[in-house]
């Protein structure tokens, strides 16, 4: 039987498909939504999406959740945990949606907090079977490897719903400084580029351009991000802190970010205090030019200068290199003035053509 392009369908062993409680209600096991005696109805729709049928006929799923304002406007998708040791996202969506509650004032927000659902109860990044990179398999294949069919049904299930901008949110190493990736101008869509820049502006994080030449490989431009602004779907990546575990302030700070760009776009009240957050508005503005330069030469332990968030200037050193008698191999100095974003040797050991720590660059 053809998939029906509704977005919210979900094939049953017996083959027939049913709406999801996004349409109209089946009332079987789509519908996941409990709520307690006495408790007030949110507003908010909780159901599934199926990805795959288990060797044991059970079903993998993936939890998605939707609110709707009576009053029409602009439709947002948050995304995360598409890395499946990348967690602090799907907290964020949490309580996005706890917040949101009966505010919205109009339009639509859906979410997909989990979208790597295997690679997450395994606490790894990629999927576990198959061992590929969810993030590089949109914009999917029905007919692909497993990774591609599960991006398929993640890619139609945003697409179909026009959105009027995509934020998929992710971590990155221990040692990292909340920041937004925006795809390179060079992508061919240059007005769903020109959108996503100027809702990044709105967000008041530090924006990086992700690298023009890293995103010539192909396997780089199979990313969501890339996928939907190629489609004509304002995008954006949101690299909000270190992985593996939820780190209460950058929960915060994505809550609040997030919150900036739903208030700039008329569908909440703005909030007054925001969290603290280390780099200047006029820096916030910009966007700076993602670099992983200069690589090491040698191998050894790195004992590092700068921490993630400081501002370092050309030639400034940044990190050290030790053999183990101690001996200072090398000293990695700044190619150009720029952002701290973070450290690639969480387990601080350096090997040579290995970046040491990557940087947002004034251009």
């Amino acid at each position: 039987m053809e998939e029906e392009k509704s977005p919210f369908l979900e094939r049953k062993p017996s083959g027939k498909e049913e709406k999801s409680p996004l349409g109209k209600p089946s009332g079987k096991e789509e519908k996941i939504e409990k709520k307690e005696k006495g408790e007030k109805d949110t507003g908010i729709d909780y159901s599934f999406v199926k990805i795959m049928t288990g060797s044991d006929l059970s079903s993998r799923k993936l939890p998605l959740m939707s609110i709707k304002s009576v009053n029409p406007g602009p439709v947002v998708w948050l995304t995360a945990c598409i890395h499946g040791d990348e967690v602090g996202g799907m907290v964020i969506i949490q309580e996005i949606f706890k917040k949101i509650k009966n505010s919205l004032l109009k339009g639509s927000i859906y979410a997909f907090p989990l979208l790597n659902p295997i690679g997450f109860e395994a606490g790894l990044r990629n999927i576990v079977f198959s061992k590929e990179d969810l993030n590089r398999s949109f914009p999917g294949n029905k007919d692909g490897s497993l990774a591609e069919r599960i991006a398929d049904k993640i890619f139609s299930n945003i697409k179909d719903t026009h959105p009027s901008v995509v934020l998929d949110l992710h971590n990155e190493w221990r040692l990292s400084f909340p920041h937004i990736l925006l795809d390179p101008s060079s992508l061919k869509n240059k007005a769903a580029y020109k959108k996503s820049k100027k809702y990044a502006q709105k967000i008041g994080l530090l924006i990086v351009g992700e690298d023009i030449e890293l995103m010539k490989k192909e396997e780089e431009q199979r990313s969501l991000s890339y996928s939907l602004i190629d489609h004509n779907i304002p995008a954006l990546t949101l690299e909000l802190g270190e992985d593996r575990v939820v780190n209460e302030e950058n929960v915060s700070l994505g809550v609040s970010s997030i919150w900036n760009l739903l208030a700039y776009l008329g569908m909440v009240e703005p909030i007054t205090k925001q969290p603290q957050y280390a780099i200047s508005k006029k820096l916030r503005k910009r966007v700076l030019k993602y670099s992983q330069e200069p690589l090491s030469s040698t191998s050894g332990i790195i004992r590092f200068l700068v921490s993630p968030g400081d501002f370092v200037t050309k030639g400034q050193p940044f990190a050290k290199i030790y053999n183990a008698f101690g001996r200072l191999e090398e000293t990695l100095t700044a190619k150009n003035d720029g952002i701290v974003l973070g450290s690639y040797s969480s387990y601080l050991v350096s090997f040579p053509g290995v970046p040491i720590m990557s940087f947002g660059v004034l251009k």
